[in-house]
């Protein structure tokens, strides 16, 4: 006999597996961005486009950072969302 603890179970289960393939997914994304960045920061430097050149190494430096503080904040909205779920849930 299927149980609701059992059913509950299931659903965090798949929860949990369909997160940790958005996470990989959007992870190698964002490492073949700033592979490119890093490249064409070479290519640029190569080609004595210093400005060019910075821009695109301030671009690799920023874009963690920003995407560091992002993560937080979306982490801060979900713990208080489950902050906000009544007990029963």
């Amino acid at each position: 006999m299927i149980t609701r603890s059992k059913l509950v179970e299931q659903l965090r289960d798949y929860q949990i597996r369909s997160q940790h393939k958005r996470d990989i997914i959007g992870a190698l994304s964002w490492g073949l961005l700033l592979c490119f960045l890093v490249i064409s920061s070479y290519v640029t430097l190569y080609f004595r486009y210093f400005k060019l050149s910075a821009i695109i190494i301030c671009l690799g430096i920023l874009l963690p950072v920003c995407l560091q503080i992002c993560r937080h904040r979306k982490m801060a909205k979900k713990r208080e969302r489950r902050l906000l779920l009544p007990l029963s849930m």
